[in-house]
């Protein structure tokens, strides 16, 4: 089983169109490109954006990509967690546990707020922001300032 679901890493549907598919990984490889952001964080983002493709491009590729999703409806083949950890599944839910809250949905579904801040960094600052986040606003809070970084 692989270890991204490569339409969550291109944020497209599985239903999606070849040319939604081309679409989309031009548009994020153009937005992480080395060329216009030298981060670590792109760096890795356009790694996965690579595999991810190369995943679905072509259309026996994807066959056997969607055949697997069906094989194992109950979990998320999402990026692999930045510690290291297991896949996440779908039957996690956003209740606290000794290590944070985790995300019910979205990216990032089954990912502890805390791994996130380490992870995606603007994502976070964005969920706080955002009305699907203001559930976990107080410990986004708190994870940012433990940081030194503004929710703003």
């Amino acid at each position: 089983m692989p270890t991204i679901d490569p339409y969550q890493v291109l944020q497209i549907l599985p239903s999606a169109e070849m040319e939604v598919l081309h679409a989309a990984f031009r548009a994020l490889a153009l937005k992480y490109h080395p060329d216009r952001d030298a981060s670590a964080r792109a760096a890795r983002r356009m790694i996965e954006l690579n595999q991810a493709y190369a995943m679905v491009r072509d259309p026996v590729a994807r066959a056997e990509v969607d055949r697997d999703r069906r094989r194992h409806p109950f979990e998320t083949v999402a990026a692999a967690r930045p510690n290291g950890g297991p896949i996440r599944t779908r039957t996690q839910s956003s209740r606290a546990s000794d290590t944070g809250t985790r995300l019910e949905s979205g990216r990032y579904a089954g990912w502890t707020l805390k791994d996130l801040a380490s992870h995606d960094i603007d994502y976070l600052k964005w969920l706080a922001r955002h009305s699907s986040g203001l559930r976990y606003r107080r410990e986004i809070t708190q994870i940012l300032g433990a940081k030194g970084v503004a929710a703003t």
